[in-house]
């Protein structure tokens, strides 16, 4: 193939592509803007009462008298989850009308760890997803479509990534002529966008190339961790396949005590309840993290038998999970602080004008190819 011909491959690939994404990926970026900052804008916009400031030192009161209190506020519902919010006292419990029922239905009540108060009884996922935060989430996520919009804006961000490795391969020849960040001025509004979108495209390369990457790899999220259930988990809990699951259950403050022993470098961050999606029907799934930045990032979840608080297994994540793990700060920018967000949403901005002027330049070229045919 001579190399006007595999340039001529190489634009066609960067024109489709580019083209059949550019849409969905302007949403991801707009969407996304919000999304970095989703811990200030959900702590700004948190509704219920402020947790009691209390002595140092002050005991927490126990999960089980928590859920205790969550079944006795829904006594025909179920608990899914337990999580413990690592900033603020306060612990979240999720319900379910029940484990096999529409997940869209549970909810999740906000408990003071101090007093025990139930500080906000949250609506259904149902409900919160047309809130602000929810909408956004929802639309750069899944498009309110569940998997099927999950697996549909990956295949877009696998696009994008196409997009740009092919925008990489033609900047070389289009710049044979011209100092790098030449933008001319002076000539047509096309041609000057043509030359801002490739300054941009290359100054923002590494960053997308990591945004765009990451993104496919989180909306794999689902698959990926159904996988590790169908095969890592249901090996460790080969031994329960032909038990009936326990009528009663441990408590969970010792389940959350063994786990604790099993790990004790690690930090416990929630857990599901034997029975639920995230759980098996005989396990306590207690998810936990380590304390140095590398292993911050890595849940590491210990499976505890619901009938004797033993645990079963430490069920190390095999390297696609190890790599989901890594993959979501990188993508939302949100190991770093505030300093990082900002700067995330600056090339996100950034993103936009070059998503945007590749789709006006393509009409333009459009309109003035028309034009020319038109004319005798």
């Amino acid at each position: 193939m001579t190399a006007a011909a595999s340039l001529k491959t190489w634009y066609w690939w960067h024109k489709w592509s580019s083209l059949v994404c550019t849409v969905f990926m302007l949403v991801i970026c707009v969407t996304g803007l919000p999304l970095v900052f989703h811990e200030e804008i959900e702590h700004w916009l948190e509704e219920g009462k402020p947790y009691a400031i209390v002595a140092e030192g002050t005991p927490r009161v126990s999960v089980d008298e928590l859920m205790a209190s969550a079944r006795g506020r829904y006594p025909s519902e179920v608990v899914e989850f337990v999580f413990f919010d690592e900033d603020h006292p306060t612990v979240y419990i999720g319900m379910t009308p029940s484990h096999i029922g529409d997940p869209k239905l549970t909810h999740y009540m906000r408990f003071d760890a101090h007093t025990g108060e139930l500080l906000h009884d949250a609506p259904t996922v149902r409900e919160e997803q047309f809130s602000f935060m929810g909408m956004m989430l929802a639309l750069h996520v899944d498009l309110f479509t569940g998997l099927p919009g999950q697996l549909f804006l990956g295949f877009m961000g696998l696009l994008f990534v196409v997009a740009i490795v092919s925008g990489v391969v033609l900047y070389g020849p289009f710049m044979k002529k011209l100092d790098f960040g030449t933008v001319r001025k002076g000539r047509s509004r096309r041609l000057k966008w043509l030359d801002l979108h490739n300054l941009l495209g290359i100054v923002l390369l590494a960053w997308t190339m990591v945004v765009g990457v990451t993104g496919v790899i989180n909306e794999l999220s689902r698959p990926l961790f159904a996988l590790w259930q169908a095969t890592d988990v249901a090996e460790l809990t080969a031994a329960y396949h032909d038990t009936a699951p326990p009528h009663r259950i441990a408590p969970a403050d010792t389940a959350l005590k063994a786990a604790a022993s099993a790990l004790p470098e690690h930090r416990i961050l929630s857990f599901s309840h034997p029975g639920s999606l995230f759980a098996t029907p005989h396990h306590y799934m207690v998810w936990t993290r380590g304390d140095t930045a590398f292993t911050s990032h890595l849940i590491v979840p210990v499976l505890v038998d619901a009938l004797t608080a033993e645990v079963t297994a430490v069920a190390r994540p095999p390297w696609y999970l190890i790599m989901l793990a890594l993959s979501q700060p990188l993508h939302f920018g949100d190991y770093g602080g505030l300093p990082l967000k900002l700067l995330w949403a600056l090339l996100d901005l950034l993103t936009i004008v070059v998503l945007a002027s590749g789709l006006y330049l393509w009409i333009a070229r459009r309109k003035a190819n028309d034009a020319r045919g038109s004319n005798p």
